[in-house]
């Protein structure tokens, strides 16, 4: 789960993070009136969406840039009216940009330095590593792609955590000196005390700054946590902003669905993570592309199934299923009757490919051919991927007979 970057910064304050002060705003009014409890005499406004590259993005109705330097309330309050309610497109967003229904209003600092830090879980360490660079601000991602060698990488031990002198470590390779280097080993080791508390999977800082008046700023802040972790954190889970999801997602997950949307044009419903990578790649093996990520689990119940259908019918991409069921504690009557169920719900009429093995085959197969569902059976995966691409790319008949 992402956040926000003004609740990942109400998160920095519990854990004695150093960052500027601000509040965020949903109305231009608001941002003309929030800037007179600050003590700088600029002011940063900034657009609140779940990506990054916001400084260089655009708004649909023209407007350049979700950051912006003002000096007056009333500059504060036309930009904020700019931004609000406007698409901001980023090169994150992707073309369909983000609506922007928040802007953070922050009190400006003068930088002398930018650095890069980021604390993620390193998967093949299995472990936290933390990330550092010098150069840090908006070309951060081309300086790891020409300069790797200006990255410094700690990695964490993930029992006994981060340790005060790999943070003075991390303190001396980005160049903090005297009281500097106190202030910012103070900042990384509760960087990691929020990282390691509350979950998260990825704790970034895009700018840490030193400022002209020698204090250390986390700036800017980008936190993702743990999803099964949450019920854990009801706090956390509490600053979920669905908006800024894809609906289909947020539905999933209401039925306990992992559901991540692709760009292709066969949806996927398969139980198991591991069996639908391997669905996803056989469908590009003959020549489709996966319109999504659908694993409805091991012990999804008729409800849930039908749910499944509901979502993947909501992609007006999709030109045809694939059901792709391994029976285990999954039973394939269960995962037939929820199909049925979904024809009659949900009026399905795309064309639609089901293998089934396992557990309780012969009764779901009874079941489905007892319903004179338009639907073809499948004999294994390849059959079913030849049959699904087929299906798609020909653009078959709705109303197929149901074949062995």
């Amino acid at each position: 789960m992402n956040i926000h970057e003004y609740q990942a910064k109400q998160l920095f304050e519990l854990f004695g993070v150093m960052t500027a002060k601000g509040s965020v705003v949903t109305t231009a009014e608001e941002a003309k009136s929030i800037t007179s409890g600050f003590l700088s005499k600029e002011f940063v406004v900034k657009a609140q969406i779940h990506a990054g590259g916001r400084g260089q993005g655009t708004f649909k109705n023209g407007f350049r840039g979700g950051v912006h330097v003002v000096k007056t309330a009333d500059e504060a309050s036309k930009i904020a009216e700019a931004m609000l309610q406007n698409t901001l497109v980023t090169h994150q967003t992707g073309p369909q940009g983000k609506l922007v229904g928040k802007v953070l209003i922050a009190e400006s600092v003068d930088i002398s330095q930018e650095y890069y830090l980021a604390i993620v879980l390193d998967r093949t360490s299995a472990a936290p590593l933390v990330i550092a660079s010098r150069e840090g601000g908006m070309d951060i991602e081309r300086v790891a792609q020409e300069s790797p060698e200006k990255i410094w990488k700690e990695p964490v031990h993930p029992l006994i955590g981060l340790q005060p002198y790999q943070s003075r470590n991390i303190a001396h390779h980005l160049g903090f000196r005297g009281k500097q280097f106190l202030a910012a080993s103070t900042l990384i080791l509760n960087l990691y005390r929020l990282f390691d508390q509350s979950e998260c999977m990825m704790v970034e800082v895009n700018p840490l700054v030193l400022t002209k008046s020698g204090e250390v700023f986390a700036l800017d802040a980008k936190l993702s946590f743990d999803e099964n972790a949450l019920f854990r954190h009801e706090s956390i889970e509490a600053m979920r902003d669905t908006s800024e999801e894809d609906p289909r997602e947020v539905a999933a997950s209401a039925f306990h669905l992992n559901y991540i949307a692709l760009e292709g044009d066969i949806a996927c419903l398969v139980n198991g993570a591991g069996l639908a990578m391997a669905t996803m790649d056989i469908i590009k093996h003959h020549g489709g592309e996966p319109a999504n990520f659908l694993d409805v689990g091991g012990g999804a119940t008729e409800e849930q199934v039908t749910e499944a259908f509901k979502i993947l019918t909501q992609d007006p991409k999709v030109k045809a299923i694939l059901v792709n069921i391994f029976g285990g504690i999954m039973h394939c009557d269960i995962i037939a009757q929820g199909i049925i169920n979904a024809f009659k719900t949900t009026k399905i009429s795309l064309p639609m490919i089901v293998r089934l093995e396992g557990t309780k085959v012969e009764e779901g197969k009874k079941l489905l051919q007892e319903s004179q569902l338009p639907l073809q059976t499948a004999s294994d995966l390849k059959d079913a991927a030849q049959k699904v691409v087929a299906a798609a790319h020909a653009s078959l008949p709705h109303s197929c007979s149901l074949i062995s």
